[in-house]
Formats: C-alpha cells, sequence, structure tokens
C-alpha cells in the first residue's frame, strides 16, 4: 500500500489504482440525447470534423475534446444555437504524462430549455499554457477561471482582468498541480495562513 508510484496519490498513504481510459472517440449511436447534441452541433458548424478532436461517451456523460483555437467558436454555437445557456464553470486538470496535453480545462454545460448537460475538455501544453478565454460567452465563468489560472497556471486569454483570486498576488507556483510540492511550504490564502501539510498531519 505505501510507496505506490504513479497514481497521482498525494495523501501518503499511496493506495489509490489509477484506470486508464482509451484515447480515441466512442463509436456511434452514443444514446441517450448525445447523437442529438453531436448532430445539431455538426450541422450548425461546418469546421465540426477540425474543431472537434474526440466525442467521448463515459458513464453516461458526453464529452466533447475541443482544440483551443476553436474554443470560442463552439462555445457560441453551443449556446445560441444548441441553448446550453449556462456555463457552470472550468476546472483545471494536470496530467504531467500527458505530453504536450499536460494541462485541461473542463467546461460544464447546462441547457436548461433542454434539461441536458454535456462537457467541454481543452487542453494545452504546459510549455504554452494559453487557452482563450469565454467570459464573453458564459460572464459567469471569469472568476472561475481566475481560480484555474491561479490553481494550475492556465493562462485564459481575453480575460478581463486574469489575477490571482486565492493565493497572494506574488505566490510562486500553482498549488493544485502535481508537481507542485507537497510539503514545508505554508499555504498563505488571502486573510488567512495554514499551516504546511507535512506539519499538518503526521503519515507514521
Amino acid at each position: 500500500m505505501f510507496g505506490a508510484s504513479g497514481t497521482g496519490d498525494t495523501s501518503g498513504y499511496g493506495g489509490l489504482v489509477r484506470s486508464t481510459t482509451s484515447k480515441g472517440s466512442s463509436e456511434r449511436p452514443y444514446g441517450s440525447y448525445f447523437d442529438e447534441v453531436a448532430d445539431d452541433l455538426e450541422r450548425a458548424y461546418p469546421d465540426f470534423s477540425q474543431a472537434i478532436e474526440r466525442v467521448v461517451v463515459y458513464r453516461g456523460e458526453l464529452t466533447l475534446h475541443v482544440k483551443r483555437e476553436n474554443l470560442v467558436d463552439v462555445a457560441m454555437i453551443l449556446r445560441d444555437t444548441l441553448l446550453f445557456e449556462v456555463c457552470m464553470g472550468v476546472s483545471g486538470v494536470h496530467y504531467p504524462t500527458d505530453l504536450d496535453r499536460e494541462l485541461h480545462a473542463v467546461y460544464h454545460l447546462l441547457s436548461m430549455t433542454h434539461n441536458r448537460r454535456i462537457r467541454l475538455e481543452v487542453s494545452a501544453p504546459d510549455s504554452d499554457p494559453h487557452i482563450p478565454s469565454v467570459v464573453e460567452v458564459w460572464a459567469g465563468n471569469n472568476w472561475n477561471e481566475r481560480e484555474t489560472f491561479d490553481m494550475f497556471g492556465i493562462i485564459f486569454d481575453g480575460h478581463p482582468g486574469l489575477t490571482r483570486i486565492l493565493m497572494p498576488d506574488d505566490w510562486r507556483g500553482h498549488p493544485q498541480r502535481k508537481d507542485y510540492p507537497l510539503g514545508g511550504i505554508p499555504v498563505e490564502y488571502k486573510g488567512a495562513t495554514v499551516p504546511p501539510p507535512n506539519e499538518r498531519r503526521s503519515y507514521r
């Protein structure tokens, strides 16, 4: 249990098991309303095959993997034509072993009109961590993009004020990346200080 590697477990326990999934697209039919969403998007967006890298259905959820240069165009069509009026936010993910795609931004979309949910996922290399901002499409993403920038270092081009939102402005690094040091660094949230992890809990 202790000393396991490659699981992404940073708890010190080492008991997690990493599962891997296919890198390719799911096969048709996707099931549920997913085929209709994919068909409607393909009709509304002529560059669908160039913009969408993969369509993945996993555990009853639809994820569209979008090239970053096409993100805003796809988002506009999803909002205005397919009526995904709400973006629930953007989450960052760091996959250090996913070469040239280490940083991922994941957007959870909701259509209140049709009671449907889908997900967009965009990747960027660690060497060029730029992804277009979608604040102009879903204004509520303003703070979510700031938090993802703060925690993962993804730079959202076009954001109206991309500054840190949790960590001090002069903080070095991005605490939720998997290569961020686990212990020995006190975490200074705005208005509070938390001791470093190795002083908060004993793994003995």
